[in-house]
């Protein structure tokens, strides 16, 4: 009894480890993009103004690796644990409760995000949103945003499942999947706001309302499609990797 006690305490940290991780990178990274000056409504911030965005998303990422990769990976990405869950490295029952915590984190993120708004002289603008069409700094249609999204978040996860697959990798981990998304951040703010993350993407769409929320389906399902095929392709490079119960997850070194 006392053993099934600590195992519940054990997955709870980590689905609370999730929820916060994705509160943090909704918050850093969509508060960057709209104060900076929110690419993804058309503004032309310049590359200046892009790279900013990219780093706090990146920057992001590495300051939760450190902090909670060791409690749950730090995915904080419904698509990273799609990922990882089709590549054989996590069970269905963490999946289900790691994609519930980051959208939930998720929301709270845009809703905190929202609050801060309202309470200085900023304009909502694009508020981080992801977008397509005249939502999109470069008028990218609907089926550009898909494949740009399937693309970015394809190569995205890849190089979360390759990075963490060899032990020796551990203490980079992190660093390498910062600046993962901070380069894909760098194409990806002019033609749809990059999103490679539902849970984020949906958190400001359904805070923000209108045009965001009505184009959300594209960043919800775009995302997780470049992450099965990921994962697929991981599956293929790396077919000795070891069985899902063999698995364990590989702790970022301090």
């Amino acid at each position: 009894m006392e053993r099934s006690s600590v195992h519940a305490r054990i997955i709870m940290k980590k689905y609370i480890a999730e929820c916060l991780g994705t509160f943090v990178l909704t918050l850093f990274g969509c508060g960057t993009a709209m104060v900076v000056g929110g690419a993804t409504a058309g503004t032309g911030i310049g590359f200046g103004g892009v790279l900013t965005i990219a780093l706090a998303f990146g920057l992001s990422i590495v300051a939760c690796a450190y902090a909670i990769g060791n409690v749950s990976g730090c995915h904080i990405n419904p698509a990273v644990s799609l990922g990882c869950f089709v590549a054989g490295k996590m069970n269905v029952k963490d999946l289900i409760g790691y994609v519930i915590s980051q959208f939930i984190g998720g929301f709270i993120g845009a809703g905190m995000l929202y609050f801060i708004v309202q309470s200085t002289t900023l304009e909502m603008g694009g508020f981080g949103t992801n977008g397509y069409g005249k939502a999109s700094a470069l008028g990218l249609s609907a089926f550009g945003a898909i494949v740009v999204e399937i693309i970015l978040t394809f190569v995205f996860v890849l190089t979360i499942l390759g990075v963490t697959s060899d032990a020796k990798c551990s203490n980079i981990a992190g660093i390498v999947i910062g600046l993962t998304l901070t380069f894909v951040h760098i194409i990806g703010i002019p033609l749809t706001g990059t999103s490679v993350n539902p849970a984020r993407s949906m958190g400001v769409a359904f805070i923000l309302g209108g045009t965001a929320l009505k184009q959300s389906w594209v960043f919800l399902f775009a995302p997780l499609i470049g992450a099965a095929l990921a994962a697929l392709a991981f599956r293929f490079f790396y077919p000795e990797e070891k069985k899902p119960e063999e698995v364990k997850r590989t702790p970022i070194k301090r």
